[in-house]
């Protein structure tokens, strides 16, 4: 697209970014510091501790209305998240930004080279537990505000809404009852979502898709009670060795998933190399890769079915006896465009067609998540990927994610007008979620020049119907009741 008529130039907004740096990365450095996780498990005190820090920067950038907002959603009270809210100018749209301050529990802290929630600089990366996913994202949407305040200077403008979630990392269980109740204040064109990755460090990228999801529990029985394995083995197989021959039957002899009634279709992405693919996903030598078709196409556009987890009997208390039953979690991947629901029917089909030896199956569904496109062709994803390329001095590119975010589709019900672009700060050595997660300085600061670009892009090409996505303005009807959180359904998230 042809640049538009910003009242600064990039050199002065990489300026502005730069000049505020140091402040930007001290604040992040005591976000990191505050172990806020939305597990039953932890300290929910931290969690109201990173919410209250949240809404002190938000306040500090100049931001109005600054909330620390809870909605209970079944017998939970709710998760703290932060909201502001602002009115733009006449013909300038209302953009949302996301992003989360809860983060993943640090599991084993041998495993991590420094205190994972004490933010240490190496070699060009910051280390610490949500020093990448998401309070990364906090700052940039913090540190583009004010670039973008200190560079407009005085007015109104685009208005500008801030939600940072307090659960994401817990899979979002009340994210939906939260928009129902503030729906009204969250309505926008744009929603910029800071929470995704890079193509690579150095290379930035607009994730223009996600897979949608389904988990289930397959369980296998042969037995009444556990038996002699001397005595009765022969005629009787164990329950481990049947729940292994019908996971066998989810994949054909090239690894693709076999689960008839899957959709999938080829990427148009970019190429994603063989040799990096192998380092960035740490295979080990000598493994062949699964699947067919391109790796962009494996990766994001056609399903992906994994075992994440197995009940069977321990090696260290194992007896001599044939287990009874066995259980796997199953997480099943779903290419873009294809109902999850479908797909989960789809999937137990499969399961109990292919009962080994007549041996008794159940499979549960648990939890379902819609897919994403982006509308690429809009004006807001167009100026964003403008914004991208400006920042990072060469084009952005198009990508997809093989995981799910659930609360898209959340955000898609309730505000069916807006553009949704998801951003994000994280490259493949990020580590998101594992020991000695890490953030790219260098990224990092492109990220919020990108933002600051965006910011002042939509402003400057507001339209007298109030937003830049073509669509009507948010008229604060209902949300889908057909959404993806329907009854039975639980949402996790990545």
């Amino acid at each position: 697209m042809d640049a538009p008529a910003l009242p600064v130039t990039v050199e002065q907004v990489r300026a502005a970014v730069r000049a505020d740096l140091p402040r930007t990365l001290r604040e992040l450095v005591e976000l990191v510091a505050i172990p806020g996780i939305a597990w039953e498990s932890f300290d929910p005190l931290q969690l109201e501790r990173g919410a209250e820090a949240v809404a002190g920067l938000l306040a500090d950038a100049g931001m109005d209305e600054v909330e620390v907002l809870r909605v209970p959603h079944g017998d939970a009270p709710g998760r703290p998240a932060v909201v502001t809210r602002g009115t733009p100018a006449a013909g300038r749209p209302t953009l949302l930004l996301y992003a989360h301050h809860d983060v993943q529990p640090p599991g084993r802290r041998e495993l991590w080279d420094s205190d994972p929630f004490r933010a240490e600089e190496r070699d060009g990366r910051l280390y610490g537990r949500g020093a990448a996913d998401d309070k990364a994202g906090i700052m940039v949407h913090v540190a583009a505000l004010r670039a973008a305040a200190a560079l407009r200077g005085a007015g109104a403008g685009v208005g500008v809404t801030v939600f940072v979630e307090g659960e994401e990392e817990a899979g979002s269980p009340g994210f939906r009852a939260f928009l129902e109740a503030h729906r009204d204040r969250l309505a926008a064109d744009v929603i910029v979502i800071a929470d995704s990755a890079n193509w690579e460090v150095g290379v930035p990228a607009l994730t223009t898709s996600l897979r949608g999801m389904v988990g289930a529990v397959v369980e296998v029985s042969v037995l009444e009670h556990a038996v002699h394995s001397g005595i009765f083995g022969g005629p009787v197989l164990d329950a481990p060795t049947l729940l292994s021959r019908l996971i066998a039957t989810l994949h054909d002899e090239d690894g693709a998933v076999a689960v008839e009634g899957l959709h999938g279709e080829d990427s148009t992405g970019p190429v994603y190399d063989e040799d990096r693919f192998r380092a960035d996903a740490a295979v080990l030598d000598g493994v062949r890769l699964a699947g067919r078709g391109s790796l962009a196409s494996r990766l994001w556009t056609r399903p992906a079915l994994s075992v994440t987890g197995m009940d069977v009997t321990p090696v260290d208390v194992a007896s001599n006896t044939i287990a009874p039953s066995a259980r796997a979690r199953l997480s099943l991947r779903v290419a873009p465009g294809q109902d999850p629901r479908e797909a989960a029917e789809a999937l137990r089909r499969h399961v109990e067609a292919h009962a080994p030896f007549g041996a008794r199956v159940r499979c549960t569904v648990e939890e379902t998540g819609r897919s994403f496109r982006t509308d690429t062709g809009s004006e807001a994803a167009r100026t964003a990927l403008w914004a991208l390329g400006e920042a990072w001095g060469r084009p952005a590119v198009e990508t997809g994610i093989g995981g799910s975010i659930p609360f898209v589709a959340d955000l898609t019900d309730a505000f069916p007008q807006a553009d949704i672009l998801i951003t994000g700060v994280e490259d493949p050595d990020t580590r998101a979620h594992g020991p000695n997660e890490s953030l790219h300085l260098g990224d990092f600061e492109l990220a919020v020049v990108a933002e600051t670009l965006l910011l002042l892009a939509l402003d400057a090409a507001g339209r007298g119907s109030g937003n830049v996505s073509g669509h009507d303005a948010p008229d604060g009807s209902g949300i889908d009741p057909g959404g993806s959180s329907g009854d039975n359904e639980v949402l996790t998230g990545e």
